[in-house]
């Protein structure tokens, strides 16, 4: 039995993940910051719920814990993440990021994967097929961003791609130090979910596809890598 973290996943692409693993058959605990919210989406997927907030490292030590008590760990999906937008739903520019709104985004989506990391590394490493699922974001490739006529070359935001940016990097880095796991990078895509306003142009059954695939890789798949539902993208 595959046993499966997922972080934020009360809702949006975790939540679509959540459900497409346990149909798959691995038995998921549902990580949510919000414990009602957290209880409610477990109890709607048939899964385990476990409180955790990455932006708290006693949080996250605690959850560790808990995971370790029941049995350990297997598949460990970094999905937690945000995006710090406007009330209108537009994004901060060049001109209009500052030092608090960086610290707010790298706050979870960076430093929160690194604390999820170093609590739950030494439970992965029990495992017989240890895996890290890093969900980053196309807005992380810096070829694809200073390419004209890509996708994303057009957004003007600062902290979010530099957020996602930094989740590569550490990608990279965590699957030299631990060759044994299979620790990956992976594009959703523009997916409508609460992070964005519902802003995306595709669902989260389509988003979800490249989280579910490589949360699966076996011992002889790839690592170190940074995946699209399409294959292998430009760092």
């Amino acid at each position: 039995m595959t046993t499966t973290l997922i972080t934020g996943a009360n809702k949006g692409l975790g939540y679509e993940t959540a459900r497409r693993l346990i149909e798959a058959g691995h038995t998921v605990y549902v990580g949510a910051r919000n414990a009602e919210r957290g209880r409610q989406a477990a109890e709607r997927l048939g899964a385990r719920f476990v409180q955790i907030d990455v932006t708290d490292d006693d949080s996250v030590a605690k959850a560790a814990a808990a995971i370790e008590a029941d049995g350990g760990l297997d598949v460990l999906v970094n999905n937690a993440g945000v995006e710090e937008r406007k009330p209108d739903a537009g994004i901060y520019t060049a001109a209009e990021v500052t030092g608090d709104l960086m610290y707010q985004t790298f706050n979870t989506n960076v430093f929160g994967v690194v604390r999820v990391l170093h609590h739950f590394v030494p439970l992965l490493r029990r495992s017989q097929a240890p895996v890290v699922v890093n969900v980053s974001s196309g807005l992380a490739s810096l070829t694809t961003v200073t390419t004209p006529g890509t996708p994303v070359y057009d957004y003007p935001g600062v902290a979010y791609p530099a957020s996602k940016a930094a989740v590569n990097m550490i990608t990279v880095q965590f699957a030299k130090a631990f060759p044994e796991m299979r620790i990956n990078a992976v594009e959703p895509g523009y997916t409508k979910t609460d992070l964005n306003h519902n802003t995306g142009i595709q669902t989260v059954e389509e988003g979800a596809e490249i989280i579910v695939r490589m949360a699966q890789v076996g011992p002889d798949g790839p690592t170190g890598g940074y995946f699209s539902a399409k294959g292998p993208l430009p760092w």
